[in-house]
């Protein structure tokens, strides 16, 4: 970590220097490297420098080297502006994140700000993993780009599955209480409520974001209320140590989560012991049965000893690099216009498409648990022996919803 934070400190001057930025891309990574957010923050910038490293053994975007540029913003909304502003001083013209929708909210409004008042100089904010649904609506940029799920997407699936499931009768809600999770709570209310009107929501709770060093009062409050199932936004170290404080006090009960399998994660989950009783939402999981897929998961393991949590980042790596050969070139706003409608060949399987009208990438996604393993499951998580078994795939029509967006553009 700290050889992370020391490469943020020196990647700045280093981009300086204008002959070597002629000869490269530089992607600015701002997301969290010190702070509740590194866990995450370090497996994403390893994860982009692990699809740099792809695109330049291919020769790179358009026979240019492809640096990521690592720039520690603290989880923070004005740190994050400041790690923009040196960045695109310093040459960057794309920057990318994903921990945080309040950090995406600044960012892609800063973009869009920039943009206005430097044309020829544009700026593309590739989103990740930010995904508050109004980045995508009524706060949609033609600047802005998300190749993750966004969060009512991921809990129309979520409700989905949870009403064919009639032992679920008492549900406990508890959310970081930021824009991500206010969204993750509301719309877990309103689709549970119609469609499944007889479970009971025995509990609601809001916490402040990566600041919890212990979760066990929250847990008891869980436990006193009866529920028999949780459902939770929570990411980072606030997903891995409430799954901890659950292992510790006993609680046996079912998790629909977003991101449990986050750093952390999956090793409270086995020790809690919750066999196939932690189920997640993602647009790809080790265990699909899908051999490019496999081949890349064993590949980033080998060289980092982590899972591929983010399948999204092989899909925006590889689909920028197809945007700038459509385009023939890296200007950002011809990028961002072979970037739309555009098809694409995702990670795990199946076609994905970067819908025009908002810039929200609609993709397969799955719903899977962690567990037991069996001879179609080769892949483990964090040593621990259980690995993450699918119990449902949404494709890609399935997935969409209509967009308020009424996008402007150059």
């Amino acid at each position: 970590m700290r050889r992370l934070v020391v490469a943020a400190a020196l990647a700045l001057p280093m981009l300086g220097q204008a002959a070597h930025a002629q000869e490269t891309v530089k992607i600015g990574y701002i997301d969290p490297l010190s702070g509740g957010g590194a866990s995450v923050g370090e497996v994403g910038f390893k994860t982009f420098q692990f699809m740099a490293d792809e695109l330049n053994a291919k020769g790179g975007i358009l026979g240019k080297k492809v640096e990521i540029v690592p720039l520690d913003n603290k989880t923070n909304p004005q740190e994050s502006l400041i790690q923009a502003q040196k960045a695109i001083d310093a040459g960057v013209r794309y920057v990318t994140q994903g921990n945080g929708s309040a950090v995406g909210g600044a960012l892609s409004d800063f973009v869009t700000k920039y943009n206005e008042r430097n044309p020829g100089k544009e700026v593309l904010y590739f989103n990740y993993a930010a995904v508050d649904p109004v980045l995508t609506n009524d706060k949609c940029s033609f600047w802005h780009f998300r190749w993750d799920a966004n969060s009512d997407i991921k809990m129309a699936a979520l409700t989905n599955y949870i009403k064919g499931v009639p032992a679920i009768k008492k549900v406990y809600l508890i959310n970081q209480d930021y824009s991500f999770g206010q969204s993750v709570r509301t719309q877990a209310k309103a689709m549970l409520a119609a469609k499944r009107p007889d479970i009971a929501i025995v509990g609601d709770e809001l916490h402040p974001l990566l600041k919890i060093s212990d979760f066990a009062p929250y847990v008891a409050k869980i436990k006193a209320s009866g529920a028999d199932t949780v459902v939770t936004g929570n990411w980072g170290q606030d997903i891995a140590l409430l799954l901890k404080a659950a292992a510790d006090a006993g609680l046996k009960v079912n998790w629909y989560t977003y991101y449990a399998g986050g750093t952390g994660g999956p090793t409270a989950i086995k020790q809690a012991g919750l066999n196939h009783q932690v189920f997640q939402i993602t647009e790809g999981i080790a265990n699909l049965g899908h051999k490019p897929s496999e081949d890349l998961e064993k590949a980033i393991r080998a060289k980092y000893d982590f899972s591929l949590f983010y399948p999204r980042v092989v899909n925006e790596m590889r689909m920028f690099a197809a945007a700038a050969e459509k385009a023939k070139s890296l200007e950002p706003v011809k990028v961002a216009q072979a970037l739309e409608d555009m098809k694409f060949e995702v990670l795990d399987g199946g076609e994905g498409i970067m819908r025009k009208d908002d810039h929200q990438f609609f993709q397969p996604i799955y719903i899977s648990s962690l567990g037991e393993r069996s001879e179609k499951e080769p892949f483990d998580e964090e040593k621990t022996g259980w690995g993450w078994k699918l119990v449902a795939k949404i494709d890609t029509a399935q997935t969409m919803l209509p967009t308020t967006c009424k996008m402007e553009r150059p």
